[in-house]
């Protein structure tokens, strides 16, 4: 059944790290964007679209809205939704303190399903309708996540974490058990609905040499699916991995080593690359998950974000909120804090260009730029619809911008937690909160499993 929403319409038909904006922004003050079957049918001015829809269709009209497509979040723990906020030292002494605690409780299937569901409802109500997610080591975990996306019906990714070492024991697997667990979610999961299956190494040195074998043999076995680590991303972490593969010539040669670098692999931080090593991702296609607000609030450093995406071989990067270390599940506030990043090296990022790596930037880190993360014709209609007017500050800021992109730069600045007004997934209402109180309501579409 057709339906349709009406507001200021903005999205990106290119990259604008590479063209001018005029070539790859899309902006329509008073737009219309009609939807059915989970896509788009039709977008465009109302005074274009309107007399065109067919009778009876209903038009959600948000105004002093801004409509987009729905962010994407490119490296993110759900597990750890319950230690946003802890008392962080350095990666290593934070993972053993807070995260392998935290992660043992994900044998409880129940416990794993209600984290899930609590993540799922936040995660949209910041207008998040993609992430790439890691769970834990139990399978359980990943059923529940699967599940709750599935409720939702939400293109998600998502993978089992695999560690055989430097770990707790109730938190460790086998190479065996490891490469067993994770086939088996893969022919469970992956393709299943919008549900798609991530080979998840938590990183080089919690996997033996064996564990690292298996899984890039069970990567090249399934072809489609992806694979999600951690790399460069604290100094003493670096110095580590020297230390356990002393005849790698970096970081991305251990995973290069064993069949882990190419296309659909994402690297969560990359912080610390050598500019071979980024010519190596942009060489094979692989990802980096750049994760601003982790990164500042665990001292691991600065990631040049301009440097990879504008040297003479690019590099495909998407915008990451990394919970729990990351601080707020909002794409909007991570794209102040990559802003802040840039301007400690002595940079500029623009609102426009920050918006693009947390919807068509991250949409093309994860091979998925013809699905989602632009408006268009025959893309998925996951939206976010972002309130100008949100809170009384917000709305006097609004007053004095000159240029969408002054009112988009004002809004990642104050970032207010009740900017998202409401939140569509495959054409359906998931989220939408009260302009009033600023409650949100969720909704688990009919035709999903409840």
């Amino acid at each position: 059944m057709q339906q349709a929403v009406r507001g200021a319409l903005l999205s990106f038909r290119a990259d604008p790290f590479e063209v001018p904006l005029e070539e790859c922004v899309y902006h329509e003050a008073d737009g219309v964007i009609v939807m059915e079957s989970g896509v788009i049918t039709a977008l465009g001015s109302a005074s274009d679209i309107l007399p065109k829809l067919e009778r009876g269709t209903v038009v959600n009209h948000y105004k002093d809205c801004l409509i987009m497509p729905g962010f994407i979040d490119c490296h993110v723990h759900y597990p750890q939704t319950e230690i946003i906020g802890a008392y962080g030292e350095q990666l290593i002494d934070w993972l053993n303190k807070y995260t392998f605690v935290a992660e043992q409780k994900y044998k409880d299937p129940d416990y794993a399903l209600g984290t899930a569901r609590l993540f799922m409802r936040e995660m949209l109500g910041a207008g998040t309708t993609t992430a790439s997610v890691f769970c834990t080591v139990e399978p359980a975990s990943v059923n529940a996540f699967f599940k709750a996306s599935e409720e939702y019906g939400l293109r998600n990714i998502a993978g089992k974490v695999l560690m055989d070492r430097n770990a707790p024991d109730a938190l460790c697997d086998t190479a065996k058990t490891g490469y067993d667990q994770s086939k088996e979610l893969i022919e469970n999961w992956h393709g299943k609905g919008r549900l798609l299956y991530s080979l998840t190494p938590r990183f080089a040195p919690t996997s033996t040499d064996e564990q690292m074998e298996a899984t890039g043999a069970l990567w090249k076995e399934f072809p489609g699916t992806y694979l999600q680590t951690h790399i460069s991303e604290n100094l003493d972490e670096i110095k580590w991995v020297k230390e356990l593969y002393p005849n790698a010539k970096n970081y991305l040669d251990v995973y290069d080593r064993f069949g882990q670098v190419g296309a659909k692999a994402v690297f969560g931080h990359g912080v610390h690359l050598e500019e071979r090593e980024l010519d190596r991702l942009s060489e094979v296609g692989a990802s980096i998950a750049h994760c601003p607000t982790s990164n500042l609030f665990l001292g691991s450093g600065l990631f040049d974000l301009q440097g990879a995406m504008k040297r003479p071989n690019p590099v495909r990067v998407g915008l990451a909120t990394d919970l729990g270390a990351g601080t707020s599940f909002s794409q909007f506030r991570t794209m102040g804090e990559a802003y802040k990043i840039a301007q400690l090296r002595g940079q500029s990022l623009s609102a426009f260009e920050a918006l693009y790596v947390a919807t068509r930037g991250a949409a093309k880190a994860l091979y998925l730029e013809n699905q989602i993360g632009s408006l268009d014709i025959g893309m998925e209609a996951d939206l976010a619809i972002l309130d100008l007017q949100a809170t009384s500050l917000l709305k006097y800021r609004m007053e004095a911008a000159e240029s969408v992109h002054d009112q988009l730069f004002a809004t990642m600045t104050l970032a207010p937690d009740a900017l998202v007004r409401a939140t569509y997934v495959a054409g359906n209402l998931v989220m939408e909160r009260d302009r009033e109180t600023h409650q949100a309501q969720y909704y688990i579409p009919a035709n999903d499993l409840a």
